[in-house]
C-alpha cells in the first residue's frame, strides 16, 4: 500500500478511536460554540470550518515533528526512532497517571491559546470565524495530540507525518461534530469515565510503536525494514 495513504488512514484510525477523549476534553468549548442560533446550512458550514480549523493545525504540528523525524531518518536511526518513541509515549503516559506532565512552558502556551480562543468566541463572527476557533483549538496541549505527533514523528518523513496528524484531524470530526450537535444532552460524569479510555489507547500505540521498531518480521505490526533508503516523502 502506498505509504502516503497508510499514514493518512493510521492518523485517521488514531483520531476515530481517540475521538471518544476529544468528548471531555474539547466537549465544553464545542458546546460553548455560537451555533444553535443559525439555520441548518450556517450550523453545517460553521461545524465544518471549526473541525477543519482543528486538522490544519494538526498538520502544521506535523510537519514541525515530521523535520525532527526526519533528521532521524537521514541518520538510518528509524528504528530507534520507532522504539523511542514509543518509550517516551509510555512516559508520557506515566507522568499523565501520576500528575507528573504540568510543565511550566506548557501551562503557560495552553493558557496563552485558551486567551486567543476567548479572543476569537467573543469576536464578530464571520466567515472565518469558526475556522480561526478550530485552528486555535487545534494547538491546545492534549495528551490524545501527543498519541499522534508520536506515531507522525515515527514515520520518519515530513510528508507522511504531517498527512498522519491531518488524518487523525478528520478522524475526529465524527464525534466533535455530534458533540456541538448533541452534547448538551451528555452529562459530565459520563464525558469523565469516557475520558479515562484515553491512557488505554496511549499505551496500545505505544505498544505498536515500539514492536514496528524491533523489526520481527510480523505482517502490518512488526514488517522486516530491509534495506532502508532515506526519501523525502517516504520510503
Amino acid at each position: 500500500m502506498n505509504p502516503l495513504l497508510v499514514a493518512l488512514a493510521s492518523g485517521f484510525s488514531i483520531g476515530i478511536l481517540g475521538s471518544f477523549h476529544c468528548l471531555g476534553m474539547c466537549g465544553p468549548l464545542a458546546l460553548s460554540l455560537p451555533i444553535h442560533h443559525l439555520s441548518k446550512a450556517n450550523k453545517t458550514f460553521a461545524i465544518l470550518s471549526y473541525n477543519f480549523g482543528r486538522a490544519i493545525s494538526y498538520a502544521t504540528i506535523g510537519v514541525i515533528f515530521g523535520l525532527l523525524g526526519m533528521s532521524f531518518s537521514l541518520f538510518k536511526l528509524q528504528q530507534a526512532l520507532t522504539i523511542g518513541a514509543g518509550i517516551l509515549l509510555l512516559l508520557v503516559l506515566l507522568g499523565v497517571q501520576f500528575g507528573k506532565t504540568n510543565f511550566k512552558f506548557i501551562a503557560n502556551f495552553s493558557l496563552f491559546i485558551h486567551q486567543k480562543l476567548n479572543q476569537f468566541l467573543h469576536a464578530k463572527q464571520s466567515p472565518l470565524h469558526y475556522l480561526s476557533i478550530g485552528i486555535a483549538n487545534g494547538f491546545l496541549p492534549c495528551g490524545l495530540v501527543y498519541v499522534a505527533v508520536i506515531a507522525g514523528m515515527a514515520t520518519g518523513y515530513v510528508v507522511n507525518s504531517s498527512l498522519l496528524m491531518f488524518g487523525f484531524g478528520l478522524g475526529t470530526i465524527p464525534m466533535m461534530a455530534l458533540t456541538m450537535l448533541f452534547g448538551k444532552f451528555i452529562s459530565v460524569p459520563v464525558r469523565q469515565k469516557i475520558n479515562k479510555l484515553t491512557p488505554y489507547i496511549m499505551m496500545g500505540v505505544a505498544v505498536l510503536l515500539i514492536l514496528r521498531g524491533l523489526n520481527l518480521g510480523i505482517p502490518y505490526i512488526s514488517p522486516k525494514m530491509v534495506g532502508e533508503k532515506v526519501n523525502c516523502c517516504h520510503r
